[in-house]
């Protein structure tokens, strides 16, 4: 039995060693593939390695995030980044089925039971020939509304006062603007 054991030991340990959770160092989002510098066991760090991701999705982590890293047979010279977490950034208190997408500024976009949610503290864009909305009801909360670009004439709302015959908004607010 111990011949048996003894050939099996290279094998045993190649299997064992086949799986490493790590710490991102470095991340160098130039190359086709990314690369990340993955601190593993003790002492052990390792340069340039791939990171696979999802087609369609792509991010950049920060440094301290960990890792799952897969090495092609067993062997530490051909590592592969399977997975990133970050725990530090991630989504809490979701409910079961929700899909998120987030980063470390907490924009988000999350797709709950009940709706869509887009969340951000800074400037959204939409950059596109043609945007088509279909809806029972949309509803604006802005203190400022351009149509048609920057400046422009007031347009009247449900309610305001318009002189019919000069086409003149009486009353109302310059909220909203038209060029």
């Amino acid at each position: 039995m111990s011949e048996f054991r003894r050939l099996l030991e290279p094998i045993a340990g190649r299997i064992q060693m086949m799986l490493g959770r790590g710490t991102i160092g470095t991340v160098d989002d130039a190359p086709q593939a990314q690369e990340m510098q993955v601190e593993l066991l003790a002492d052990e760090a390792q340069d340039a390695i791939e990171r696979f991701q999802g087609y369609g999705f792509t991010s950049v982590p920060h440094p301290g995030a960990e890792a799952i890293v897969a090495f092609v047979g067993g062997l530490r010279s051909r590592g592969i980044v399977v997975q990133v977490e970050d725990r530090r950034y991630r989504m809490k208190a979701m409910q079961p089925g929700e899909v998120a997408i987030f980063d470390d500024l907490g924009q988000a976009v999350h797709l709950k039971r009940d709706g869509i949610r887009i969340e951000s503290d800074f400037k959204v864009d939409i950059d596109a020939p043609e945007v088509n909305v279909t809806a029972d009801s949309v509803t604006i909360e802005s203190g400022d509304i351009g149509l048609g670009g920057a400046g422009g004439a007031p347009v009247a709302r449900v309610g305001d006062d318009v002189d019919l015959a000069t086409g003149k908004i009486i009353s109302g607010s310059d909220v909203v603007r038209a060029e």
